[in-house]
């Protein structure tokens, strides 16, 4: 029950922001093809419920090659696909962990609504800073 109240919010607060950012897809999923690379944004969702880690990335506009050698083409590519040094999770800080909590706002009526209106600075700050760094190299450990 609570996860259809957090969609519902997500789906009134967030997703008209993502889609007036040129973002196509539905949650979990969202990519936006700018011909020079593709903009990943994923929702992922506590298994045990009250909150979402949202991770954005960056891949190439030709989609991505997996270590044991599988092809993600364009229109199939998300966050995940890409390796964890290449993507971020929004709200977090030097590479730690950051979670959009609604089960910590008590009984509120607008718990859902608050905690879909806290994602919106970030889609136009942390959001859009990492994707305008484009692709990030490939880096090989020593």
């Amino acid at each position: 029950m609570d996860r259809e109240k957090i969609d519902a919010a997500l789906k009134e607060h967030v997703i008209p922001i993502l889609r007036s950012m040129g973002f196509k897809g539905a949650p979990p999923h969202f990519r936006r093809n700018t011909g020079q690379q593709i903009d990943l944004i994923t929702f992922q969702f506590d298994r045990h419920g009250g909150g979402f880690v949202i991770e954005v990335a960056v891949s190439p506009a030709e989609g991505v090659t997996m270590p044991w050698g599988e092809q993600i083409p364009p229109a199939k590519v998300v966050a995940a696909h890409l390796h964890p040094n290449k993507r971020i999770r929004l709200g977090a800080v030097m590479g730690g962990d950051h979670w959009f909590r609604y089960d910590n706002k008590g009984n509120s009526a607008t718990r859902f609504a608050d905690t879909a209106r806290e994602v919106q600075p970030y889609l136009r700050g942390q959001a859009s800073d990492h994707w305008a760094k484009g692709p990030l190299p490939d880096t090989k450990s020593p």
